[in-house]
């Protein structure tokens, strides 16, 4: 049977093959000769071969089925595959795509995954449901009902209600921090004065004054002298004088409020310059003063302390915990000559009566009946006496803390901060600040309950004494300044951050610009409906135009030049500047006059947009911070310090040093980025390790070449002092404009601090020991 069924195999194989080629004409006598031999054998076979030739056609059949039904089946498990992926994914694309621009921030491909199962999507949807105008609203009314300096009764009142506030929120922690700093306040036995005296010295003339105002921390005793004034009392100002040989020595020099110059930096330069007494005002070119529309009356006094500098000015660069421990040292910030705040009145009675050069055209104000002339005499030969009263006093200070403590990296903190105490009313000073903290603070807390879960801890705090100085936030930064480089990750101060509708401003490290451009494309204009932030500045000439660089009585400010924190500061203004800002008329009635009853929704708006960044700050794996930024910042140093390069070198200063500190630095961070991109940013050893490295740049740059005691503000970029940037710029813009005062050895040790604190904080970036290759070219 075996037999037969092989012959019948080659028969059908046979067949198969004749079947196919009949046709052809080449080899058919062979063909006809086989077919002739398979027939003999089939009836040899019989019905076997039959059989086997039934069973082989059938076999080839289930070939071909097998092979369809194999293909077919590839086919619908693809097909069934294909579908079960895009039923699965589909939400986790959709709020990719809500995300947009920000997945690429700082160039980290950070994952998108949020604790509890909630992504970043479902998170911005459920903080913008949560976040209400109406408590917004009604906390500022609050806050501002009367005035609250820290230590008084009311100030005291409203501390105990915050801390009630972030009580009833049942967060994870809640604790408060007292401590005691010197303060200065109006001496109620004597009062400050200003009159003016004949050439005896006898008062011809008492200058009514209200006795509230005063600049804190101002020189008390007595100045008498000429008038001289200085416009803004900014450095080309003084410089403007000195080119018209008008001497400010043993004067009394009035100044205008604004110029981008606080009051401090206006009194120090009038100090620097020898001036005797300081008096500043409000022009009504600077601050609307119209008694037709919403503006400041000509007999209201601006007022603002004058420490160059922050916190208790009587224990620089450590904390006021417990002043019995230290031996009083004093600032070298305190002014040494008596400084006032004056009317727009006094100020216009005051010039109308000089005599003297004229003053440019720029300088020129709004004050009646005044011709613009820099004095120094008064028309009549008499001259001006100023006399200031004010009393040092120890207060307690109350700072309040609440936090969110987050689930996978605990120990890494997002601050956010406002002010609390205020002088006067303070609706801008300190209500809304405090009301937009308290607001979030209640949004966050909802939100966990909600199954939010933070990878990092946030951190809510009401600061004491911001009129002061940024006391109360500078004397905590001051008592935790040896840990908060390796926890906090960036500070949100929300101090003054409504005082208008209209303009975005954001004062900020260059580490967080990133993550204010993602987050203002995600926020609706207040005052455009349909239109983000983003949209609506770009009309307005270019979204790039928001960002600004930190300054000295900014809440943020401390954070970053003293710290070495990423900090920011954000605030909504009109283009028409808000008059009531540090005076007794900061009420909520009028700062809702400015804004068209549109408080709520403004600083609701402000606060979404804070709760944006602070999202992704604690939701993402990866900090998005662009770590990049600061080669840039010193790439515009180095192209200025290449135009000097050859009269540089002929007095043996070779800018080769900065040039390849700044090449190490620009590697290092461009290395580390790339490092961060190509990563498993699942893998949390991974990601704690570059999220270490990150929180660090900030304080890299930070000199450790100066003393925080004498030098408190030790940043090389924002902070102040000779070892910074800005020192070393102005320095050798001297070998153009003044080559006599250029001084060699001063510029050769400022040029060597810079260059070792930035290649320092290009080694630190680059990780190891062993993965630093600096290369040190010696020139002679």
């Amino acid at each position: 049977m075996t037999t037969h069924l092989t012959q019948a195999s080659l028969m059908s194989v046979h067949h198969s093959v004749s079947d196919d080629d009949e046709e052809e004409e080449v080899g058919g006598a062979q063909r006809a000769a086989l077919r002739l031999a398979i027939s003999e054998d089939e009836e040899e076979a019989g019905p076997f071969s039959d059989l086997t030739a039934l069973v082989m056609r059938y076999r080839h059949g289930d070939r071909r089925c097998c092979v369809l039904l194999c293909v077919g089946g590839v086919i619908v498990f693809t097909a069934a595959f294909l579908l079960a992926y895009g039923i699965f994914s589909g939400r986790y694309h959709c709020s990719q795509a809500e995300q947009g621009h920000e997945q690429q921030l700082g160039g980290a491909k950070a994952p998108s995954e949020g604790g509890a199962g909630l992504y970043l999507g479902e998170l911005r949807l459920m903080m913008r449901k949560l976040l209400q105008d109406e408590d917004i609203h009604n906390t500022v009314s609050r806050v501002s009902r009367a005035a609250h300096p820290p230590g008084s009764s009311e100030g005291t009142s409203l501390a105990s209600e915050i801390l009630q506030r972030f009580r009833e929120l049942q967060m994870d922690h809640t604790w408060t921090e007292s401590l005691y700093a010197t303060l200065q306040f109006p001496d109620r036995s004597q009062r400050s004065s200003l009159s003016l005296v004949d050439s005896a010295g006898r008062v011809s003339e008492e200058i009514p004054l209200n006795p509230s105002d005063y600049c804190p921390y101002s020189s008390t005793g007595n100045a008498t002298g000429g008038v001289v004034y200085a416009n803004y009392g900014r450095p080309e100002d003084f410089k403007w004088l000195k080119r018209e040989d008008v001497s400010v020595a043993g004067c009394v020099v009035v100044m205008r409020v604004g110029g981008g110059v606080s009051f401090a930096e206006k009194v120090w330069l009038a100090e620097k310059n020898g001036a005797s007494g300081a008096l500043i005002y409000p022009d009504p070119a600077d601050v609307p003063q119209d008694p037709r529309r919403l503006g400041l009356n000509t007999h209201t006094a601006v007022s603002e302390h004058v420490h160059l500098g922050s916190g208790d000015p009587f224990t620089p660069g450590f904390p006021s915990f417990n002043h019995t421990q230290f031996p009083p040292i004093q600032s070298s910030g305190l002014p040494l000559i008596p400084a006032l705040p004056i009317t727009a009145t006094v100020a216009s009675k005051l010039l109308s009566q000089l005599t003297g050069p004229s003053c440019p055209r720029p300088w020129q104000g709004r004050l009646p009946y005044v011709r613009c002339v820099v004095g120094p005499e008064f028309s009549n030969g008499r001259r001006v006496q100023m006399s200031v009263q004010n009393v040092m006093k120890p207060i307690l200070l109350n700072n309040i803390f609440s936090s969110l403590e987050g689930r996978v990296e605990p120990d890494q903190y997002i601050i956010l901060g406002a002010q609390r105490d205020c002088l006067g009313p303070g609706a801008v000073k300190s209500g809304v600040g405090t009301a937009i903290l308290l607001e979030l603070a209640r949004t966050f807390s909802a939100m966990v309950k909600k199954g939010f879960s933070p990878r990092r801890s946030l951190l809510f705090v009401s600061w004491d004494a911001g009129d002061f100085g940024n006391v109360g936030a500078t004397e905590w930064l001051e008592g935790y300044l040896s840990m908060l480089h390796l926890k906090a990750v960036a500070y949100f101060s929300l101090d003054q951050a409504v005082m208008g509708d209209e303009v975005l401003s954001a004062y900020t490290s260059p580490l967080l610009v990133d993550l204010l451009d993602a987050a203002i494309r995600q926020v609706e204009h207040p005052k455009h409906a349909g239109q983000s932030i983003y949209s609506q500045a770009e009309r307005d000439g270019g979204s790039w135009r928001i960002t600004k660089p930190l300054y000295l009585n900014s809440g943020a400010f401390s954070f970053t030049a003293f710290a070495g924190v990423p900090a920011m500061e954000l605030r909504f203004t009109e283009e028409r500047a808000y008059p009531f800002i540090n005076t007794p008329l900061d009420s909520v009635s009028r700062l809702q006059e400015v804004l068209g009853g549109r408080l709520g929704v403004t600083g609701r708006s402000l606060g979404e947009l804070v709760g944006e960044m602070v999202l992704r700050l604690a939701h993402d794996h990866i900090l998005p911070l662009r770590i990049t930024s600061y080669a840039q910042t010193v790439l515009q140093f180095s192209a200025q310090l290449n135009k000097h390069s050859a009269e540089l070198q002929s007095r043996g200063l070779s800018p080769q040093w900065v040039f390849s500190a700044r090449g190490d630095y620009s590697r290092a961070a461009e290395t580390l980025q790339r490092a961060i991109d190509y990563s498993d940013l699942h893998e949390p050893t991974i990601t704690r390790f570059y999220n270490t490295r990150i929180m660090k740049v900030e304080y890299y740059f930070l000199s450790q070449y100066v003393s925080a005691v004498e030098t408190p503000f030790r940043h090389v970029i924002h902070g102040r002092g000779n070892h910074t940037l800005s020192a070393l710029t102005e320095h050798l813009g001297l070998l153009t404009s003044d080559p006599g005062r250029f001084d060699e050895s001063s510029f050769r040790r400022q040029l060597a601090l810079f260059t070792w604190t930035l290649q320092g904080a290009a080694n630190a970036l680059n990780g190891d020991v062993w993965s630093i290759h600096n290369m040190h070219r010696f020139t002679h």
